[in-house]
């Protein structure tokens, strides 16, 4: 390549993709980092964000059944020994380069979205009288104090003692898979840190512009 020669880019990631990917970081992040208010139940600001990251989550498997190119789930067609002989591969530094995701990062994908999905709905249950109905507000899901003492009035005379263990084991179960997701989204860094200096790619930018190094570059 001549002095005056520029790698050539090409498009890979949608806007939808890179939008949800980056909301689903900051979602996720605000979720985490706000727990319990000082009456005991859940920040409004988590709750928020919790629905936050089931809506991206709802948007981003629609697109993927929908979608274009690269954010189709039909390139998902890697079996889970692809992904492990990548992953060996990886870790030696001379894995396959890939336009798209790699065998590896999709069975991340797929875990991500299965246990983000998972720690969701576990909150909505933990955050929901009995499972039934949640306690966010129409007006904008603010935890109404006067349920929670009503809550308080049937669990003291026995009847919502069912109800609460159900949310009781909802709620352990909830914090238990976010910090599963955690751990995921930690091994999920770790990949693409590894991959980009395989590769000599930053990967990270390329999530925010949607462009990469053209197949041929190397």
């Amino acid at each position: 390549m001549s002095s005056t020669d520029q790698p050539t880019s090409i498009q890979v990631w949608d806007p939808i993709v890179r939008y949800g990917h980056w909301g689903l970081v900051i979602a996720f992040a605000v979720a985490y980092l706000s727990g319990e208010d000082e009456s005991g139940g859940p920040d409004q600001l988590h709750v928020l964000s919790g629905y936050a990251i089931g809506l991206i989550l709802a948007i981003r498997v629609v697109w993927g059944l929908v979608g274009t190119g690269h954010a189709r789930f039909s390139e998902f067609k890697y079996s889970p020994t692809a992904a492990l002989f990548y992953f060996a591969e990886e870790i030696q530094g001379r894995a396959k380069r890939y336009i798209g995701h790699s065998p590896a990062a999709w069975y991340m994908i797929a875990a991500l979205l299965v246990s983000l999905t998972a720690t969701v709905w576990t909150g909505v249950v933990a955050n929901s009288d009995g499972g039934k109905s949640p306690r966010a507000s129409a007006q904008g899901l603010v935890i109404a104090q006067a349920h929670a003492d009503e809550h308080k009035g049937r669990s003291e005379s026995g009847g919502g003692k069912h109800g609460e263990g159900a949310e009781s084991v909802a709620g352990e179960l909830h914090g238990a898979l976010a910090n599963f997701t955690l751990g995921l989204i930690i091994l999920h860094i770790l990949g693409v840190g590894l991959a980009s200096v395989m590769h000599r790619e930053n990967l990270v930018a390329a999530m925010v512009s949607g462009r990469k190094r053209s197949e041929g570059e190397r």
